[in-house]
Protein backbone atom coordinates (compact mmCIF):
# COMPACT_ATOMS: atom_id res chain seq x y z
CA UNK A 1 0.00 0.00 0.00
CA UNK A 2 1.17 3.55 -0.74
CA UNK A 3 0.68 4.77 2.84
CA UNK A 4 2.88 1.97 4.19
CA UNK A 5 5.65 3.01 1.79
CA UNK A 6 5.26 6.62 2.88
CA UNK A 7 5.49 5.68 6.55
CA UNK A 8 8.55 3.52 5.94
CA UNK A 9 10.20 6.38 4.05
CA UNK A 10 9.41 8.70 6.97
CA UNK A 11 11.01 6.24 9.41
CA UNK A 12 14.15 6.08 7.26
CA UNK A 13 14.25 9.89 7.14
CA UNK A 14 13.67 10.18 10.90
CA UNK A 15 16.46 7.72 11.75
CA UNK A 16 18.83 9.66 9.49
CA UNK A 17 17.82 12.97 11.05
CA UNK A 18 17.80 11.82 14.68
CA UNK A 19 20.66 9.35 14.77
CA UNK A 20 22.74 10.12 11.64
CA UNK A 21 22.33 6.54 10.44
CA UNK A 22 21.14 5.17 7.11
CA UNK A 23 18.76 2.19 7.15
CA UNK A 24 16.96 0.39 4.35
CA UNK A 25 13.18 0.70 4.00
CA UNK A 26 12.96 -3.09 3.94
CA UNK A 27 14.30 -3.22 7.49
CA UNK A 28 11.43 -1.13 8.87
CA UNK A 29 8.92 -3.41 10.59
CA UNK A 30 5.39 -2.09 10.05
CA UNK A 31 2.10 -3.85 10.75
CA UNK A 32 -1.57 -3.12 11.25
CA UNK A 33 -2.32 -1.91 14.77
CA UNK A 34 -4.05 -4.44 17.00
CA UNK A 35 -7.79 -3.94 17.27
CA UNK A 36 -7.62 -3.44 21.03
CA UNK A 37 -5.23 -0.49 20.64
CA UNK A 38 -5.58 2.99 19.23
CA UNK A 39 -4.05 3.55 15.83
CA UNK A 40 -3.90 2.30 12.25
CA UNK A 41 -0.28 1.24 11.73
CA UNK A 42 2.36 0.15 14.20
CA UNK A 43 6.12 0.54 13.91
CA UNK A 44 8.17 -2.03 15.84
CA UNK A 45 10.77 0.08 17.64
CA UNK A 46 12.97 -2.65 19.17
CA UNK A 47 15.22 -3.22 16.10
CA UNK A 48 16.14 0.50 16.16
CA UNK A 49 17.33 0.64 19.77
CA UNK A 50 20.91 -0.27 18.86
CA UNK A 51 20.96 2.81 16.65
CA UNK A 52 19.18 5.22 19.01
CA UNK A 53 20.97 3.91 22.12
CA UNK A 54 17.86 4.95 24.07
CA UNK A 55 14.99 3.06 25.68
CA UNK A 56 11.94 1.99 23.59
CA UNK A 57 9.61 4.74 24.85
CA UNK A 58 12.10 7.56 24.20
CA UNK A 59 12.98 6.18 20.78
CA UNK A 60 9.31 5.76 19.87
CA UNK A 61 8.45 9.30 20.97
CA UNK A 62 11.29 10.83 18.94
CA UNK A 63 10.37 8.81 15.86
CA UNK A 64 6.66 9.63 16.26
CA UNK A 65 7.30 13.37 16.36
CA UNK A 66 9.48 13.21 13.23
CA UNK A 67 7.03 11.00 11.33
CA UNK A 68 4.07 13.22 12.24
CA UNK A 69 5.98 16.26 11.00
CA UNK A 70 7.09 14.51 7.80
CA UNK A 71 3.92 12.60 6.87
CA UNK A 72 0.82 14.79 6.59
CA UNK A 73 -1.55 11.80 6.80
CA UNK A 74 -0.37 10.87 10.32
CA UNK A 75 -2.49 12.85 12.78
CA UNK A 76 -1.56 11.28 16.13
CA UNK A 77 0.83 8.76 17.63
CA UNK A 78 1.12 6.76 20.81
CA UNK A 79 4.05 4.75 22.20
CA UNK A 80 3.23 1.51 24.00
CA UNK A 81 6.44 -0.11 25.25
CA UNK A 82 8.42 -0.94 22.10
CA UNK A 83 5.61 -0.18 19.66
CA UNK A 84 4.86 3.13 17.97
CA UNK A 85 1.17 3.30 17.00
CA UNK A 86 0.32 5.82 14.28
CA UNK A 87 -3.18 7.14 13.69
CA UNK A 88 -4.13 8.44 10.25
CA UNK A 89 -6.25 11.55 9.73
CA UNK A 90 -9.93 11.35 8.83
CA UNK A 91 -9.17 13.23 5.62
CA UNK A 92 -6.83 10.37 4.63
CA UNK A 93 -9.68 7.86 4.94
CA UNK A 94 -12.27 10.00 3.12
CA UNK A 95 -9.77 10.70 0.34
CA UNK A 96 -9.05 6.97 0.04
CA UNK A 97 -12.78 6.27 -0.13
CA UNK A 98 -13.14 8.80 -2.95
CA UNK A 99 -10.24 7.24 -4.87
CA UNK A 100 -11.54 3.67 -4.71
CA UNK A 101 -15.32 3.78 -4.44
CA UNK A 102 -16.01 3.74 -8.18
CA UNK A 103 -13.39 1.11 -9.02
CA UNK A 104 -15.45 -2.01 -9.73
CA UNK A 105 -12.22 -4.05 -10.04
CA UNK A 106 -10.88 -2.93 -6.67
CA UNK A 107 -8.39 -5.49 -5.34
CA UNK A 108 -7.92 -7.09 -8.76
CA UNK A 109 -4.79 -6.55 -10.84
CA UNK A 110 -5.31 -7.19 -14.55
CA UNK A 111 -2.73 -9.30 -16.42
CA UNK A 112 -1.32 -8.51 -19.85
CA UNK A 113 0.50 -10.63 -22.41
CA UNK A 114 3.80 -10.01 -20.59
CA UNK A 115 2.50 -11.25 -17.24
CA UNK A 116 3.78 -14.58 -15.88
CA UNK A 117 1.82 -17.61 -17.09
CA UNK A 118 0.69 -19.88 -14.25
CA UNK A 119 -0.93 -23.24 -14.94
CA UNK A 120 -3.18 -24.70 -12.26
CA UNK A 121 -4.20 -28.35 -12.35
CA UNK A 122 -7.23 -29.52 -10.41
CA UNK A 123 -10.00 -32.12 -10.42
CA UNK A 124 -8.03 -35.15 -11.77
CA UNK A 125 -10.97 -37.59 -11.74
CA UNK A 126 -10.98 -41.29 -12.61
CA UNK A 127 -13.35 -42.45 -15.34
CA UNK A 128 -14.67 -45.35 -13.26
CA UNK A 129 -16.89 -43.34 -10.92
CA UNK A 130 -18.74 -40.03 -10.52
CA UNK A 131 -17.31 -37.00 -8.75
CA UNK A 132 -17.75 -37.11 -4.99
CA UNK A 133 -17.31 -34.89 -1.92
CA UNK A 134 -13.52 -35.11 -2.08
CA UNK A 135 -13.59 -33.95 -5.70
CA UNK A 136 -15.78 -31.02 -4.67
CA UNK A 137 -13.12 -29.71 -2.28
CA UNK A 138 -10.42 -30.22 -4.93
CA UNK A 139 -12.37 -28.44 -7.67
CA UNK A 140 -13.45 -25.55 -5.49
CA UNK A 141 -9.93 -25.01 -4.16
CA UNK A 142 -8.42 -25.20 -7.64
CA UNK A 143 -10.96 -22.89 -9.24
CA UNK A 144 -10.73 -20.34 -6.43
CA UNK A 145 -6.95 -20.47 -6.61
CA UNK A 146 -7.07 -19.79 -10.35
CA UNK A 147 -9.06 -16.61 -9.71
CA UNK A 148 -6.83 -15.47 -6.85
CA UNK A 149 -3.69 -16.00 -8.94
CA UNK A 150 -5.38 -14.16 -11.82
CA UNK A 151 -6.37 -11.29 -9.47
CA UNK A 152 -2.68 -10.92 -8.66
CA UNK A 153 -1.86 -9.97 -12.24
CA UNK A 154 -0.93 -13.37 -13.68
CA UNK A 155 -2.09 -15.09 -16.82
CA UNK A 156 -3.74 -18.35 -15.78
CA UNK A 157 -4.41 -21.62 -17.58
CA UNK A 158 -6.77 -24.06 -15.81
CA UNK A 159 -6.08 -27.72 -16.60
CA UNK A 160 -7.43 -31.11 -15.71
CA UNK A 161 -5.71 -34.49 -16.06
CA UNK A 162 -8.22 -37.31 -16.44
CA UNK A 163 -7.16 -40.73 -15.17
CA UNK A 164 -8.73 -42.73 -17.97
CA UNK A 165 -6.55 -45.87 -18.05
CA UNK A 166 -5.46 -48.63 -15.69
CA UNK A 167 -6.82 -51.63 -13.85
CA UNK A 168 -9.51 -49.62 -12.01
CA UNK A 169 -11.01 -48.59 -15.35
CA UNK A 170 -10.98 -52.18 -16.55
CA UNK A 171 -12.86 -53.29 -13.42
CA UNK A 172 -15.91 -51.20 -14.29
CA UNK A 173 -15.63 -52.21 -17.97
CA UNK A 174 -15.51 -55.93 -17.12
CA UNK A 175 -18.43 -55.63 -14.69
CA UNK A 176 -20.54 -53.91 -17.38
CA UNK A 177 -19.60 -56.60 -19.90
CA UNK A 178 -20.55 -59.41 -17.49
CA UNK A 179 -23.63 -57.99 -15.80
CA UNK A 180 -24.61 -54.84 -17.68
CA UNK A 181 -27.05 -56.45 -20.12
CA UNK A 182 -26.39 -53.63 -22.59
CA UNK A 183 -27.46 -50.82 -20.23
CA UNK A 184 -26.77 -47.24 -21.33
CA UNK A 185 -27.41 -43.85 -19.77
CA UNK A 186 -30.37 -43.46 -22.13
CA UNK A 187 -31.91 -46.84 -21.31
CA UNK A 188 -31.52 -46.40 -17.54
CA UNK A 189 -32.11 -42.65 -17.24
CA UNK A 190 -28.86 -42.35 -15.27
CA UNK A 191 -26.00 -39.93 -15.77
CA UNK A 192 -23.19 -41.77 -17.50
CA UNK A 193 -20.68 -41.33 -14.69
CA UNK A 194 -23.20 -42.74 -12.21
CA UNK A 195 -23.91 -45.74 -14.41
CA UNK A 196 -20.22 -46.59 -14.82
CA UNK A 197 -19.65 -46.03 -11.11
CA UNK A 198 -22.36 -48.56 -10.31
CA UNK A 199 -20.43 -51.20 -12.22
CA UNK A 200 -17.20 -50.33 -10.41
CA UNK A 201 -19.04 -51.01 -7.16
CA UNK A 202 -20.54 -54.19 -8.72
CA UNK A 203 -17.05 -55.50 -9.54
CA UNK A 204 -15.95 -55.03 -5.92
CA UNK A 205 -19.07 -56.78 -4.64
CA UNK A 206 -18.55 -59.80 -6.91
CA UNK A 207 -14.82 -59.86 -6.18
CA UNK A 208 -15.51 -60.02 -2.44
CA UNK A 209 -18.02 -62.85 -2.98
CA UNK A 210 -15.41 -64.77 -4.95
CA UNK A 211 -12.79 -64.15 -2.22
CA UNK A 212 -15.15 -65.37 0.48
CA UNK A 213 -15.94 -68.56 -1.48
CA UNK A 214 -12.24 -69.36 -2.04
CA UNK A 215 -11.39 -68.76 1.62
CA UNK A 216 -14.33 -70.95 2.68
CA UNK A 217 -12.93 -73.66 0.40
CA UNK A 218 -9.69 -73.62 2.40
CA UNK A 219 -7.49 -71.03 0.73
CA UNK A 220 -5.67 -68.28 2.62
CA UNK A 221 -6.51 -64.64 1.95
CA UNK A 222 -3.33 -64.22 -0.12
CA UNK A 223 -4.06 -67.40 -2.09
CA UNK A 224 -7.62 -66.28 -2.72
CA UNK A 225 -6.38 -62.96 -4.08
CA UNK A 226 -3.79 -64.69 -6.29
CA UNK A 227 -6.36 -67.18 -7.64
CA UNK A 228 -9.15 -64.70 -8.33
CA UNK A 229 -10.57 -65.44 -11.76
CA UNK A 230 -12.32 -62.06 -11.83
CA UNK A 231 -9.14 -60.10 -11.16
CA UNK A 232 -7.31 -62.21 -13.73
CA UNK A 233 -9.92 -61.26 -16.34
CA UNK A 234 -9.55 -57.57 -15.45
CA UNK A 235 -5.75 -57.77 -15.89
CA UNK A 236 -6.19 -59.55 -19.21
CA UNK A 237 -8.54 -56.79 -20.32
CA UNK A 238 -5.87 -54.20 -19.42
CA UNK A 239 -3.31 -56.06 -21.53
CA UNK A 240 -5.77 -56.10 -24.44
CA UNK A 241 -6.39 -52.38 -24.01
CA UNK A 242 -2.66 -51.66 -24.14
CA UNK A 243 -2.50 -53.78 -27.30
CA UNK A 244 -5.37 -51.70 -28.77
CA UNK A 245 -7.72 -54.69 -29.02
CA UNK A 246 -10.66 -53.52 -31.14
CA UNK A 247 -13.44 -54.77 -28.87
CA UNK A 248 -11.88 -53.70 -25.57
CA UNK A 249 -10.77 -50.33 -26.90
CA UNK A 250 -14.21 -49.65 -28.36
CA UNK A 251 -15.88 -50.44 -25.03
CA UNK A 252 -13.34 -48.21 -23.25
CA UNK A 253 -14.12 -45.30 -25.58
CA UNK A 254 -17.88 -45.75 -25.19
CA UNK A 255 -17.91 -45.98 -21.39
CA UNK A 256 -15.47 -43.07 -21.05
CA UNK A 257 -17.70 -40.94 -23.24
CA UNK A 258 -20.62 -41.67 -20.92
CA UNK A 259 -18.50 -40.54 -17.99
CA UNK A 260 -17.30 -37.34 -19.69
CA UNK A 261 -20.87 -36.33 -20.48
CA UNK A 262 -21.77 -36.88 -16.83
CA UNK A 263 -18.73 -34.94 -15.60
CA UNK A 264 -19.65 -31.98 -17.81
CA UNK A 265 -23.06 -31.71 -16.14
CA UNK A 266 -21.49 -31.81 -12.67
CA UNK A 267 -18.78 -29.26 -13.49
CA UNK A 268 -21.36 -26.87 -14.92
CA UNK A 269 -23.54 -27.19 -11.82
CA UNK A 270 -20.50 -26.65 -9.58
CA UNK A 271 -19.49 -23.58 -11.59
CA UNK A 272 -15.97 -24.69 -12.53
CA UNK A 273 -14.32 -25.12 -15.92
CA UNK A 274 -10.99 -25.80 -17.62
CA UNK A 275 -9.01 -24.30 -20.45
CA UNK A 276 -7.38 -27.61 -21.38
CA UNK A 277 -8.04 -31.24 -20.48
CA UNK A 278 -5.29 -33.85 -20.69
CA UNK A 279 -5.78 -37.61 -20.64
CA UNK A 280 -3.42 -40.18 -19.13
CA UNK A 281 -4.03 -42.45 -22.11
CA UNK A 282 -2.21 -39.81 -24.19
CA UNK A 283 0.48 -38.82 -21.71
CA UNK A 284 1.87 -42.10 -20.36
CA UNK A 285 3.68 -42.96 -23.61
CA UNK A 286 5.26 -39.49 -23.73
CA UNK A 287 6.45 -39.98 -20.17
CA UNK A 288 7.91 -43.37 -20.98
CA UNK A 289 9.88 -41.93 -23.90
CA UNK A 290 11.18 -39.09 -21.69
CA UNK A 291 12.34 -41.56 -19.04
CA UNK A 292 14.22 -43.53 -21.70
CA UNK A 293 15.84 -40.29 -22.92
CA UNK A 294 16.81 -39.50 -19.33
CA UNK A 295 18.27 -42.99 -19.06
CA UNK A 296 20.48 -42.34 -22.10
CA UNK A 297 21.67 -39.08 -20.50
CA UNK A 298 22.53 -40.88 -17.22
CA UNK A 299 19.83 -38.99 -15.29
CA UNK A 300 18.35 -42.38 -14.32
CA UNK A 301 19.63 -45.95 -14.17
CA UNK A 302 18.43 -49.44 -15.12
CA UNK A 303 18.48 -52.39 -12.74
CA UNK A 304 19.24 -55.98 -13.64
CA UNK A 305 15.53 -56.79 -13.82
CA UNK A 306 15.18 -54.17 -16.60
CA UNK A 307 13.26 -51.66 -14.44
CA UNK A 308 14.28 -47.98 -14.57
CA UNK A 309 14.85 -45.92 -11.42
CA UNK A 310 15.81 -42.41 -10.27
CA UNK A 311 18.40 -42.26 -7.50
CA UNK A 312 17.36 -39.37 -5.27
CA UNK A 313 19.53 -40.06 -2.22
CA UNK A 314 21.65 -36.95 -2.82
CA UNK A 315 18.41 -34.94 -2.63
CA UNK A 316 17.54 -36.43 0.74
CA UNK A 317 15.00 -38.90 -0.71
CA UNK A 318 15.23 -42.56 -1.72
CA UNK A 319 15.05 -44.32 -5.09
CA UNK A 320 11.96 -44.00 -7.26
CA UNK A 321 10.62 -46.48 -9.81
CA UNK A 322 9.92 -44.87 -13.21
CA UNK A 323 9.38 -47.91 -15.49
CA UNK A 324 8.46 -51.43 -14.40
CA UNK A 325 10.37 -54.54 -15.40
CA UNK A 326 8.00 -55.07 -18.35
CA UNK A 327 8.52 -51.49 -19.50
CA UNK A 328 5.07 -50.25 -18.43
CA UNK A 329 4.66 -46.86 -16.78
CA UNK A 330 3.75 -45.86 -13.24
CA UNK A 331 1.96 -42.70 -12.03
CA UNK A 332 5.25 -40.81 -11.92
CA UNK A 333 5.89 -41.64 -15.57
CA UNK A 334 2.46 -40.35 -16.54
CA UNK A 335 3.00 -37.10 -14.64
CA UNK A 336 6.32 -36.61 -16.42
CA UNK A 337 4.62 -37.02 -19.80
CA UNK A 338 1.78 -34.69 -18.86
CA UNK A 339 4.27 -32.05 -17.70
CA UNK A 340 6.15 -32.25 -21.02
CA UNK A 341 2.97 -31.85 -23.08
CA UNK A 342 1.87 -28.89 -20.97
CA UNK A 343 5.21 -27.16 -21.30
CA UNK A 344 5.14 -27.70 -25.06
CA UNK A 345 1.60 -26.33 -25.27
CA UNK A 346 2.01 -23.24 -23.08
CA UNK A 347 5.66 -22.56 -22.10
CA UNK A 348 4.49 -21.92 -18.57
CA UNK A 349 6.38 -19.99 -15.87
CA UNK A 350 4.84 -21.73 -12.86
CA UNK A 351 2.96 -25.01 -12.38
CA UNK A 352 0.56 -25.52 -9.46
CA UNK A 353 -0.83 -28.98 -8.71
CA UNK A 354 -3.97 -29.08 -6.55
CA UNK A 355 -3.69 -32.57 -5.07
CA UNK A 356 -4.36 -34.02 -1.62
CA UNK A 357 -1.65 -34.18 1.04
CA UNK A 358 -1.31 -37.95 0.70
CA UNK A 359 0.74 -37.17 -2.43
CA UNK A 360 3.28 -34.84 -0.76
CA UNK A 361 6.19 -37.22 -1.35
CA UNK A 362 5.16 -37.85 -4.95
CA UNK A 363 5.46 -34.17 -5.83
CA UNK A 364 8.81 -33.77 -4.09
CA UNK A 365 10.10 -36.52 -6.37
CA UNK A 366 8.37 -35.10 -9.45
CA UNK A 367 9.98 -31.67 -8.95
CA UNK A 368 13.47 -33.20 -8.88
CA UNK A 369 12.85 -35.54 -11.83
CA UNK A 370 11.43 -32.76 -14.03
CA UNK A 371 14.39 -30.56 -13.18
CA UNK A 372 16.78 -33.34 -14.21
CA UNK A 373 14.89 -33.66 -17.48
CA UNK A 374 15.39 -29.94 -18.20
CA UNK A 375 11.93 -28.49 -17.62
CA UNK A 376 12.66 -24.96 -16.40
CA UNK A 377 9.85 -24.74 -13.87
CA UNK A 378 10.30 -28.30 -12.58
CA UNK A 379 12.17 -27.61 -9.36
CA UNK A 380 9.89 -24.67 -8.55
CA UNK A 381 6.58 -26.44 -9.10
CA UNK A 382 3.99 -25.88 -6.39
CA UNK A 383 2.13 -28.75 -4.81
CA UNK A 384 -1.00 -27.10 -3.40
CA UNK A 385 -1.44 -29.75 -0.73
CA UNK A 386 -4.79 -29.94 1.04
CA UNK A 387 -6.38 -32.11 3.68
CA UNK A 388 -9.18 -34.62 3.41
CA UNK A 389 -12.86 -33.76 3.73
CA UNK A 390 -15.36 -35.90 5.59
CA UNK A 391 -18.98 -35.72 6.65
CA UNK A 392 -20.01 -35.90 10.32
CA UNK A 393 -20.68 -39.61 9.72
CA UNK A 394 -17.05 -40.29 8.80
CA UNK A 395 -14.94 -41.42 5.83
CA UNK A 396 -16.15 -42.57 2.43
CA UNK A 397 -15.14 -45.55 0.24
CA UNK A 398 -15.66 -45.52 -3.52
CA UNK A 399 -15.40 -49.27 -4.02
CA UNK A 400 -18.11 -49.91 -1.46
CA UNK A 401 -20.40 -47.25 -2.89
CA UNK A 402 -20.42 -45.24 0.34
CA UNK A 403 -19.13 -41.99 -1.17
CA UNK A 404 -21.16 -38.81 -1.05
CA UNK A 405 -22.02 -38.13 -4.66
CA UNK A 406 -21.31 -34.55 -5.79
CA UNK A 407 -24.56 -34.28 -7.77
CA UNK A 408 -26.67 -35.55 -4.87
CA UNK A 409 -24.94 -33.27 -2.39
CA UNK A 410 -25.45 -30.16 -4.53
CA UNK A 411 -29.13 -31.00 -5.07
CA UNK A 412 -29.62 -31.62 -1.34
CA UNK A 413 -28.04 -28.22 -0.65
CA UNK A 414 -30.43 -26.54 -3.11
CA UNK A 415 -33.41 -28.25 -1.47
CA UNK A 416 -32.23 -27.13 1.97
CA UNK A 417 -31.69 -23.55 0.75
CA UNK A 418 -35.21 -23.53 -0.69
CA UNK A 419 -36.78 -24.79 2.54
CA UNK A 420 -34.85 -22.40 4.78
CA UNK A 421 -35.46 -19.39 2.53
CA UNK A 422 -39.19 -20.05 2.44
CA UNK A 423 -39.30 -20.52 6.20
CA UNK A 424 -37.47 -17.23 6.78
CA UNK A 425 -39.40 -15.40 4.08
CA UNK A 426 -36.17 -14.31 2.40
CA UNK A 427 -37.43 -14.30 -1.19
CA UNK A 428 -40.91 -12.88 -0.93
CA UNK A 429 -41.93 -11.09 -4.11
CA UNK A 430 -39.78 -13.26 -6.38
CA UNK A 431 -41.27 -15.20 -9.26
CA UNK A 432 -40.85 -18.98 -8.97
CA UNK A 433 -38.17 -18.98 -11.67
CA UNK A 434 -36.26 -16.10 -10.06
CA UNK A 435 -36.47 -17.76 -6.66
CA UNK A 436 -35.07 -21.06 -7.98
CA UNK A 437 -32.01 -19.26 -9.34
CA UNK A 438 -31.39 -17.63 -5.99
CA UNK A 439 -31.93 -20.92 -4.12
CA UNK A 440 -29.17 -22.43 -6.25
CA UNK A 441 -26.96 -19.38 -5.74
CA UNK A 442 -27.42 -19.60 -1.97
CA UNK A 443 -26.83 -23.37 -1.89
CA UNK A 444 -23.66 -23.30 -3.94
CA UNK A 445 -22.47 -20.20 -2.11
CA UNK A 446 -22.91 -22.09 1.17
CA UNK A 447 -21.07 -25.13 -0.14
CA UNK A 448 -18.16 -23.18 -1.66
CA UNK A 449 -17.65 -20.80 1.24
CA UNK A 450 -17.74 -23.57 3.84
CA UNK A 451 -15.17 -25.58 1.87
CA UNK A 452 -12.89 -22.60 1.29
CA UNK A 453 -12.95 -20.86 4.68
CA UNK A 454 -10.92 -23.67 6.26
CA UNK A 455 -7.13 -23.60 5.96
CA UNK A 456 -6.63 -25.89 2.94
CA UNK A 457 -3.82 -27.78 4.67
CA UNK A 458 -6.19 -29.04 7.35
CA UNK A 459 -8.59 -31.96 7.25
CA UNK A 460 -12.16 -30.77 7.55
CA UNK A 461 -15.66 -32.00 8.27
CA UNK A 462 -18.36 -30.64 5.99
CA UNK A 463 -21.68 -30.14 7.74
CA UNK A 464 -24.36 -29.24 5.14
CA UNK A 465 -26.82 -27.85 7.70
CA UNK A 466 -24.24 -25.66 9.41
CA UNK A 467 -22.98 -24.34 6.08
CA UNK A 468 -26.31 -22.84 5.07
CA UNK A 469 -27.09 -20.91 8.26
CA UNK A 470 -28.02 -17.30 7.37
CA UNK A 471 -26.58 -15.97 10.64
CA UNK A 472 -23.26 -17.77 11.08
CA UNK A 473 -19.84 -17.70 9.43
CA UNK A 474 -21.36 -18.84 6.16
CA UNK A 475 -21.73 -17.99 2.51
CA UNK A 476 -25.45 -17.13 2.84
CA UNK A 477 -24.67 -14.61 5.62
CA UNK A 478 -22.20 -12.83 3.32
CA UNK A 479 -24.56 -13.03 0.34
CA UNK A 480 -27.35 -11.57 2.45
CA UNK A 481 -25.05 -8.73 3.54
CA UNK A 482 -24.29 -7.91 -0.09
CA UNK A 483 -28.00 -8.00 -0.97
CA UNK A 484 -28.70 -5.71 2.01
CA UNK A 485 -26.20 -3.17 0.65
CA UNK A 486 -27.85 -3.24 -2.77
CA UNK A 487 -31.23 -2.78 -1.08
CA UNK A 488 -29.96 0.31 0.75
CA UNK A 489 -28.90 1.83 -2.55
CA UNK A 490 -32.16 0.95 -4.32
CA UNK A 491 -34.27 2.45 -1.54
CA UNK A 492 -32.17 5.62 -1.47
CA UNK A 493 -32.68 6.11 -5.20
CA UNK A 494 -36.37 5.27 -4.97
CA UNK A 495 -36.75 7.94 -2.30
CA UNK A 496 -35.08 10.51 -4.52
CA UNK A 497 -31.93 10.77 -2.43
CA UNK A 498 -29.07 12.21 -4.45
CA UNK A 499 -25.88 10.16 -4.11
CA UNK A 500 -22.75 12.23 -4.50
CA UNK A 501 -19.74 10.96 -6.45
CA UNK A 502 -17.37 12.05 -3.71
CA UNK A 503 -17.25 12.53 0.03
CA UNK A 504 -16.33 15.87 1.60
CA UNK A 505 -12.79 15.46 2.98
CA UNK A 506 -13.83 17.25 6.18
CA UNK A 507 -16.64 14.81 6.96
CA UNK A 508 -16.60 13.67 10.56
CA UNK A 509 -16.05 9.91 10.83
CA UNK A 510 -16.99 7.52 13.62
CA UNK A 511 -14.58 4.81 14.73
CA UNK A 512 -16.85 2.20 13.11
CA UNK A 513 -16.73 4.05 9.78
CA UNK A 514 -12.94 4.34 9.96
CA UNK A 515 -12.71 0.64 10.78
CA UNK A 516 -14.74 -0.24 7.68
CA UNK A 517 -12.58 2.05 5.52
CA UNK A 518 -9.47 0.52 7.10
CA UNK A 519 -10.67 -2.98 6.22
CA UNK A 520 -11.58 -2.02 2.66
CA UNK A 521 -8.16 -0.42 2.20
CA UNK A 522 -6.49 -3.65 3.35
CA UNK A 523 -8.28 -5.82 0.79
CA UNK A 524 -5.57 -5.58 -1.93
CA UNK A 525 -2.94 -6.64 0.63
CA UNK A 526 -5.06 -9.66 1.61
CA UNK A 527 -5.45 -10.61 -2.06
CA UNK A 528 -1.68 -10.33 -2.53
CA UNK A 529 -1.00 -12.49 0.53
CA UNK A 530 -3.58 -15.09 -0.55
CA UNK A 531 -1.84 -15.30 -3.92
CA UNK A 532 1.57 -15.55 -2.29
CA UNK A 533 0.71 -18.41 0.07
CA UNK A 534 -2.00 -19.99 -2.13
CA UNK A 535 -4.83 -19.74 0.40
CA UNK A 536 -8.47 -19.07 -0.52
CA UNK A 537 -9.15 -19.20 3.24
CA UNK A 538 -7.52 -15.78 3.66
CA UNK A 539 -10.02 -14.27 1.22
CA UNK A 540 -12.97 -16.14 2.74
CA UNK A 541 -12.28 -15.09 6.31
CA UNK A 542 -11.51 -11.50 5.36
CA UNK A 543 -14.81 -11.15 3.51
CA UNK A 544 -16.70 -12.65 6.44
CA UNK A 545 -15.04 -10.27 8.89
CA UNK A 546 -15.90 -7.34 6.61
CA UNK A 547 -19.53 -8.46 6.31
CA UNK A 548 -19.77 -8.86 10.08
CA UNK A 549 -18.25 -5.41 10.63
CA UNK A 550 -20.64 -3.87 8.11
CA UNK A 551 -23.69 -5.39 9.80
CA UNK A 552 -22.65 -3.92 13.15
CA UNK A 553 -22.24 -0.54 11.44
CA UNK A 554 -25.64 -0.95 9.73
CA UNK A 555 -27.42 -1.61 13.03
CA UNK A 556 -25.71 1.28 14.81
CA UNK A 557 -25.74 3.98 12.13
CA UNK A 558 -28.63 5.42 10.08
CA UNK A 559 -27.71 5.48 6.39
CA UNK A 560 -30.38 6.49 3.89
CA UNK A 561 -32.43 8.09 6.67
CA UNK A 562 -29.48 10.10 8.07
CA UNK A 563 -30.55 13.75 8.13
CA UNK A 564 -27.05 15.19 7.76
CA UNK A 565 -26.61 15.21 3.98
CA UNK A 566 -22.78 15.05 4.16
CA UNK A 567 -22.80 12.06 6.49
CA UNK A 568 -25.54 10.34 4.49
CA UNK A 569 -23.59 10.72 1.25
CA UNK A 570 -20.41 9.40 2.87
CA UNK A 571 -22.22 6.39 4.35
CA UNK A 572 -23.85 5.51 1.04
CA UNK A 573 -20.47 5.62 -0.71
CA UNK A 574 -18.99 3.54 2.10
CA UNK A 575 -21.76 0.97 1.53
CA UNK A 576 -20.91 0.90 -2.16
CA UNK A 577 -17.22 0.38 -1.41
CA UNK A 578 -17.92 -2.47 1.02
CA UNK A 579 -20.27 -4.08 -1.51
CA UNK A 580 -17.57 -4.01 -4.19
CA UNK A 581 -15.05 -5.72 -1.91
CA UNK A 582 -17.58 -8.39 -0.89
CA UNK A 583 -18.49 -9.04 -4.52
CA UNK A 584 -14.87 -9.23 -5.67
CA UNK A 585 -13.86 -11.38 -2.72
CA UNK A 586 -16.71 -13.80 -3.35
CA UNK A 587 -15.83 -13.84 -7.06
CA UNK A 588 -12.38 -15.08 -6.08
CA UNK A 589 -14.09 -17.98 -4.35
CA UNK A 590 -16.30 -18.68 -7.36
CA UNK A 591 -19.38 -17.54 -5.42
CA UNK A 592 -22.13 -15.43 -6.98
CA UNK A 593 -23.92 -12.77 -4.94
CA UNK A 594 -27.61 -11.87 -5.42
CA UNK A 595 -28.84 -8.33 -5.93
CA UNK A 596 -31.94 -9.11 -3.87
CA UNK A 597 -32.45 -11.70 -1.15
Amino acid sequence: MIIESQIKASVVSAVKKLYATDIAEESVQIQLTRKDMKGDYTIVVFPLLKISKKNPVETGKELGECIQEDCADVSEFEVVKGFLNLQLSTSYWTNLLNENVHNEQYGITEADDKSPLVMIEYSSPNTNKPLHLGHIRNNLLGYSLSRIVSANGNQVVKTNIVNDRGIHICKSMLAWKKWGEGQTPESTGKKGDHLVGDFYVKFDQEYKKEQAALIEAGQTKDEAEANSALMKEAREMLVKWEAHDTEVYGLWEQMNQWVYQGFDVTYKKMGVDFDKIYYESDTYKVGRDMVLEGLDKKAFYRRDDNSVWADLEKDGLDEKLLLRTDGTSVYMTQDIGTAKLRYDDYNIDKMVYVVGNEQNYHFKVLAIVLDRLGLNWGKDLVHFSYGMVELPEGKMKSREGTVVDADDLMQDMINTARDMSKELGKLEGYSEEEAEKVYEMIALGALKYFMLKVDPRKNMTFDPKESIDFNGNTGPFIQYTYARIQSIYRKAKANGIAISDKTDLNTELSEKEIQLMRMVSNFPAVVAEAGKVYSPALIANFVYDLAKEFNQFYHESPIAVEEDETKRSMRLLLCKSVGTVIKNGMWMMGVDVPERM
